[in-house]
């Protein structure tokens, strides 16, 4: 459970995400590695040539920050505390809720990371240069995938979970784990 409660600090140095746009005329793909508590470019002025880019089409430029960047790296700190104390005492039950609250918190994490995602691609601009409509005649939404690869006009856009997210898949199945060994244990206990 010590070893579980730990690795979420891997968040901290290594990408949670990457979304990589492939394309004809870009023979290096365009990618941002998402962190914790940035974005960043897998290669120089990635995020610049996709802000310019999307401007085209009416997207938002992809912020220096967002209010996300100043929650989750709080909320990793605070349940690894947790994590800890409950790894100090050791009852089994309480790594149970532990991997519960993981699995809730990580949810909600992807949820919005979604409902970021689907902002992003559909709010655009009414007054952007170019407009593109899907065959019934409604504006056509430029969201990259939440998790997985997807075609968007010319684009092949990729979205994959990067180190920081196994460490962080890692530690709450670690917990799980802990949780049946402890249980396991207390029974053998419980028998002799």
């Amino acid at each position: 459970m010590l070893i579980a409660a730990l690795l979420p600090l891997g968040l901290f140095l290594f990408p949670l995400w990457r979304i990589t746009l492939e394309a004809p005329q870009y023979p290096t793909p365009l990618a941002m590695n998402i962190h914790i508590n940035d974005f960043s470019d897998v290669h120089p002025h990635d995020i610049k040539n996709i802000n310019l880019m999307n401007h085209y089409v009416g997207m938002k430029y992809i912020p220096d920050a967002i209010p996300e960047f100043k929650i989750f790296p709080i909320g990793i700190l605070i349940t690894t505390f947790i994590g800890l104390i409950i790894a100090w005492k050791g009852n089994y039950k309480w790594f149970l809720f532990w991997f519960i609250l993981m699995i809730v918190l990580s949810s909600a994490g992807l949820y919005d990371f979604y409902i970021w995602e689907h902002d992003y691609g559909h709010d655009l601009d009414p007054k952007a240069i170019m407009k593109f409509t899907n065959p019934d005649g409604t504006v056509m939404g430029f969201q990259p995938p939440l998790f997985g690869s997807k075609d968007i006009l010319n684009f092949k856009a990729h979205s994959y979970p990067r180190l920081g997210a196994f460490f962080l898949g890692i530690g709450i199945l670690g917990s799980f784990i802990a949780y049946l060994v402890g249980k396991k244990k207390h029974k053998k206990s419980l028998a002799m």
